[in-house]
């Protein structure tokens, strides 16, 4: 039950190209492969529409999305087809290095061009080296994120969460 490691954090990923087809999916499933070189990766199923433009264009990117964008988060993540995206508010510009457009109202935006792809069981794991990346100032003061921002964490279905502004810190 795969369930057993949540809450995570909810990301949104970008696929397709500016002014053309684009698609966002929302994805818990999103980690850091490597630092130095940034690698992150995305597991997605075969049968999603954004599955489909990242192996056609070999790029995507992770847009990291505030507790302001949960509306827009349950669109992408629960309906189908490219009219959803016209319910959402996502306000979509051109990226740095990558052709498919960044996501202006995130947090953040990582840009990435696929370097690997494995299949395992019912989801296909993109590798991704991080090519550019843009953040907002106020959401990562001093290269940290600021908790009181609105991070988005996924609960369950319809239930999400924002992470506390409670820090601990380690005795050493």
């Amino acid at each position: 039950m795969y369930r057993l490691l949540y809450p995570l954090r909810t990301y949104l990923v970008v696929s397709g190209r500016f002014g053309e087809e684009v698609n966002v999916m929302a994805a818990d499933w999103v980690t850091v492969v490597s630092a130095k070189p940034f690698i992150v990766a995305v597991s997605i199923a075969p049968t999603r529409y954004t599955y489909h433009l990242v192996k056609k264009y070999r790029e995507f990117v992770i847009s990291v999305p505030s507790i302001d964008m949960v509306n827009d988060v349950w669109i992408v993540g629960s309906e189908k087809g490219s009219e959803k995206l016209k319910k959402t508010k996502f306000e979509f510009v051109p990226a740095s290095k990558t052709m498919t457009p960044i996501i202006k109202n995130a947090l953040a935006n990582l840009e990435c061009k696929v370097i690997g792809e494995h299949p395992y069981g019912d989801h296909v794991l993109f590798v991704g080296e991080v090519v550019a990346y843009s953040y907002r100032e106020d959401a990562f003061r001093g290269g940290e994120p600021q908790l009181g921002i609105g991070f988005l964490a996924h609960i369950a279905y319809d239930k999400f969460t924002t992470i506390s502004k409670e820090i601990i810190t380690v005795k050493r």
